[in-house]
């Protein structure tokens, strides 16, 4: 078996544990198109020709491709920070504060590293007006995954990253690509919060649009697409048409340890088989 790669940022729905199964149901091209990348989980785990890696999230792109092009310079940098004396309430704090006034790319890339790791819960939060707003975390000796980031920029070198939405990134799509989609999951209930990952979040229509964009690009461009998310009747609805394949996850969703601790998990995919339909 090969060695599995973990990403080197903590990341809330990372598919690191999910990859293996998830790599059974990806079909052979020469291109991975990944419209919402996140940490980068399948990438790091999969072999294509190349990747074209994409987020709305300009930080997490900027990010990739300092790594990419700067790696020692940036191990250097980050690694600075992974200090006993940085550790603490005040020391994260005013880094927060720091990263939230500069726009400074590589300033922000080495702060990034620093807060999804001292952070609470390795989140990646902003409020309004695009602040980064995660509390501290208090974690005893936070880790600094320098072998990660070394293997992420040496295979970064096969990909492109673009800080776009997944509207644009299928646009971009061609022939011999297939393309992953990791949205955020729908919500399990009507009531269940959405996490905001930036500005205002991906909606009910969103995920029918994504859907639908799917259903389309498969049709009539003969791109195989698949989507993970949640296996509940809303996922089944949308994806009504797609092959499905489900996956048991072990993640507690509620904080309660009687509330609900598996959640299914639906892989979709749409090839050409599919027969598009408008309803």
């Amino acid at each position: 078996m090969n060695t599995k790669h973990r990403a080197f940022l903590k990341w809330a729905g990372g598919k690191y544990k999910l990859v293996d199964e998830l790599a059974k149901h990806l079909p052979n091209g020469e291109r991975l198109v990944e419209p919402f990348v996140g940490a980068g989980s399948v990438f790091l785990n999969t072999d294509y020709d190349s990747y074209l890696l994409c987020d709305i999230n300009q930080d997490l792109i900027h990010l990739y491709e300092i790594v990419k092009s700067r790696p020692d310079e940036y191990i250097v940098a980050a690694k600075a920070l992974f200090v006993e004396s940085m550790n603490n309430k005040e020391a994260y704090y005013k880094i927060r504060e720091e990263f939230n006034q500069s726009s400074d790319p590589f300033l922000r890339s080495v702060y990034f590293l620093y807060m999804n790791r001292h952070g609470f819960n390795g989140l990646c939060r902003y409020n309004r007006k695009g602040g980064f707003n995660v509390p501290f975390g208090s974690y005893k000796k936070p880790y600094f995954p320098e072998q990660e980031i070394r293997y992420f920029a040496e295979k970064a070198q096969k990909a492109e990253f673009k800080c776009i939405g997944y509207e644009q990134a299928f646009e971009l799509a061609q022939n011999g690509d297939v393309i992953y989609c990791d949205p955020p999951y729908a919500p399990l209930s009507t009531t269940a919060s959405f996490t905001t990952y930036v500005g205002k979040g991906f909606s009910l229509d969103d995920q029918a649009l994504l859907a639908r964009h799917s259903r389309h690009i498969a049709h009539r461009s003969n791109i195989p697409v698949v989507i993970s998310n949640h296996d509940i009747p809303l996922t089944r609805e949308l994806y009504r048409g797609a092959n499905h394949a489900t996956v048991a996850v072990q993640r507690n969703i509620s904080q309660k340890g009687s509330g609900r601790n598996k959640v299914d998990e639906i892989i979709a995919l749409y090839d050409h088989h599919y027969q598009d339909e408008e309803y």
